[in-house]
């Protein structure tokens, strides 16, 4: 295991499975390190043919560990810290199948990325957010643009801007997760299904992948929204929203603009 990283390979999947379950899976930038070095060795090795995204513990993730983004908006770290970006980058290019399984909590990136997978199982009951507006920030992952085009614009800006959930089976309705299933049978189904997509020919599914996903366009999206992501860090919104969240209290936003 590599910072809160597991990994193991077995008949052409490559399993990066989420283990820090005491703070709720949140990414560290030091498990962003492992998560994009791990991309970037399985789209370079033939032996890996399938990736696989799972998580210890009852939650998927909570997203970015919230430590990180309150030094930048406190200045105590550049923007240019934050470990997200490769990682989603790395998403973004990647030409082989990604399989997930995720339950329980899937918040911000734990979202988002989703829309980069392939194969997507969930759990039933599994809540998904991405309360961007409540951080004052805005989406990332090229998600501005995915998501409404999975789930409508009118979903997707509840999602972001009214911080509303939804569960696995709303998921599997809207066209972002493959099958939701009862969170008993979640990882048995994502591994046969890596296993299948790995038995497949490789070649013909990344053909497939690059028809259905332009990853320059997306990549473009990507560069757009961190910009964007980067420079919301550094407003006096973004101060008062992780100072609120730090006192656990709610946030006054009414004399900020």
């Amino acid at each position: 295991m590599t910072e809160h990283i597991r990994i193991a390979q077995e008949g052409g999947v490559l399993t990066l499975t989420l283990s820090r379950p005491d703070k709720k899976n949140a990414l560290t930038n030091a498990m962003y390190g492992t998560l994009t070095r791990e991309l970037g060795r399985a789209a370079k090795d033939p032996t890996i043919r399938v990736v696989l995204f799972e998580a210890e513990g009852d939650m998927f993730t909570a997203g970015n560990d919230i430590a990180d983004f309150a030094a930048i908006a406190t200045g105590a770290k550049p923007a240019e810290t934050l470990a997200a970006h490769p990682f989603i980058l790395a998403l973004g290019r990647f030409p082989k199948p990604i399989v997930a399984a995720v339950q329980g909590n899937a918040v911000g990136i734990g979202l988002t990325m989703l829309l980069h997978c392939d194969a997507v199982f969930i759990a039933e009951d599994a809540r998904l957010t991405a309360p961007f507006a409540d951080l004052a920030l805005v989406p990332e992952a090229a998600s501005s643009w995915l998501l409404p085009a999975c789930a409508g614009h009118a979903r997707a800006y509840a999602i972001f801007a009214l911080g509303e959930a939804i569960d696995g089976r709303t998921a599997e309705r809207i066209g972002l997760a493959t099958a939701a299933l009862p969170a008993s049978q979640v990882k048995a189904r994502a591994k046969e299904g890596a296993r299948t997509l790995a038995a497949k020919p490789m070649g013909a599914l990344m053909e497939i992948k690059a028809l259905m996903r332009d990853s320059a366009a997306v990549v473009a999206v990507i560069e757009k929204e961190t910009e964007r992501f980067a420079a919301r860090l550094k407003t006096p919104e973004a101060a008062e929203a992780f100072k609120a969240f730090a006192e656990r209290r709610k946030p006054d936003f009414s004399k900020l603009s």
